[in-house]
């Protein structure tokens, strides 16, 4: 971008044009005078491009809801700071959220909670009775899907498998391993009842599922979850642990892994790959997929070396549903940890103790907004925002040319094109020390 007496020159690829528009959007925010309809700009010359090709932002609408106009507001937020992709996590054991026409069940029945934990989470918390629904009509999905691609944001749906599926189960319990009866979860946590991998019919109603979610995202992923699946089913059903024997398979690890690995050559035959939590590693990592890591960068680390691609988005600092200052007493009801503006700032999604070679497998990192405790887009902002521009700086910028007290003073500018978007952001950057 030239910014000179004679005008303003922006140049680069479709996606480059459109950062640079951004750039310029946050240079006239910054020198704007109030009541004036001219804006001084300075005279500059800036030649820009990202470090990371994955610059993500995730959105749970499974614990709590966001109408597609609300989903498309946060896309609006993800390109302001050039990010590219957008991971949308849709199903849950709280609830399923997009309609699949061959299984009405799973949105009458799966996308409809009776309520919801009040407070801080425990098993015996009292449920607050009020009726909490929703799901995206794949008309829906097509219109942010396209939304997103005038961005340059790639959407990656997540349909998770074969854990987090108590919703899914509520609307058709003959594909877990008791058969239920089953209601969507009005609490959060980890759900013994999963998808059973020794009934045959499962696998083919998962297919259905994937065969109308694959045509709605051009992208190249399907996220598969495959996070935090317990076992305890898998021991003591028979049709398991016939599965286990006819495929000598070692134990359920193993058997988590033959699941997965089915599921990505399903998947790779419509022309996708699979992307999952780094649980996908347990019993062998399957051929072709991508690691997610977001228990520490332990699983990340692995899978580079097995050379796979990897996304980085550890528990911390990258769960922006984390308290971001200190004094919590302060701060509304959060799912806890604690993720400080400097920590995501300070953020190196490359692991020192990688080879270079290994190193190329980093893909990039992304920002997670799980929301067990964030009802409203409101405060979904509050909590995103400005770690989600914290993010963006450590994704686009140079280790070597990061520097926060500067990061600071020009966050402190950038507040006024936040304000003019009337966005709720957390402003304790504000504050004076």
């Amino acid at each position: 971008m030239t910014i000179d007496k004679k005008g303003i020159v922006i140049e680069g690829s479709k996606a480059g044009v459109f950062y640079g528009l951004q750039s310029l959007l946050q240079l006239i925010s910054a020198n704007s005078k109030k009541n004036s309809p001219t804006v001084d700009l300075p005279l500059v010359h800036i030649e820009d491009y990202p470090s990371y090709s994955w610059r993500g932002m995730h959105l749970d609408v499974c614990r709590h809801f966001f109408t597609k106009e609300e989903v498309k507001k946060y896309l609006d937020y993800l390109a302001l700071h050039k990010l590219n992709t957008f991971h949308w996590h849709l199903t849950e054991d709280q609830g399923w959220r997009i309609e699949i026409r061959k299984y009405p069940l799973l949105t009458s029945v799966g996308s409809k909670r009776s309520g919801t934990i009040v407070g801080p989470y425990s098993t015996t918390a009292p449920s607050d009775n009020i009726p909490h629904e929703g799901f995206y009509s794949q008309e829906d999905i097509r219109e942010v899907v396209a939304y997103a691609t005038a961005r340059h944001i790639t959407v990656v749906p997540e349909i998770e498998m074969p854990g987090h599926a108590l919703a899914a189960l509520s609307a058709y319990p003959e594909y877990s391993c008791t058969g239920g009866p089953f209601k969507p979860a009005i609490t959060w946590g980890v759900f013994e009842d999963v998808f059973c991998a020794g009934n045959e019919a499962t696998f083919s109603f998962l297919e259905d599922i994937l065969a109308e979610v694959i045509p709605l995202f051009p992208g190249k992923y399907i996220h598969i979850g495959g996070d935090e699946c317990p076992k305890t089913r898998w021991k003591t059903c028979a049709k398991c642990q016939q599965r286990m024997k006819d495929e000598h398979l070692e134990d359920e690890h193993a058997l988590q892994s033959y699941f997965i690995t089915r599921m990505e050559k399903f998947i790779n035959s419509k022309g996708k790959q699979i992307i999952g939590w780094d649980e996908i590693l347990e019993g062998g990592l399957a051929p072709n997929a991508s690691v997610m890591s977001w228990q520490g960068t332990k699983g990340g680390i692995a899978a580079a070396r097995l050379q796979h691609d990897v996304v980085m988005s550890p528990g911390q600092p990258c769960y922006f549903d984390h308290y971001q200052v200190i004094e919590k007493e302060k701060e509304p009801l959060a799912f806890g940890g604690f993720n400080s503006l400097e920590a995501v700032y300070h953020y190196n999604p490359t692991p020192a103790e990688l080879s270079e070679a290994e190193k190329k497998y980093i893909l990039g990192s992304q920002g997670n907004v799980w929301t067990e405790y964030i009802p409203t887009f409101s405060q979904m902002e509050y909590m995103a925002l400005p770690r989600m521009c914290a993010l963006s700086e450590t994704l686009w910028t140079p280790a070597s040319k990061k520097d926060f007290t500067s990061f600071q003073q020009r966050l402190r500018v950038h507040a006024t094109l936040m304000d003019a978007k009337k966005i709720n952001y957390a402003k304790h950057f504000l504050q004076k020390p």
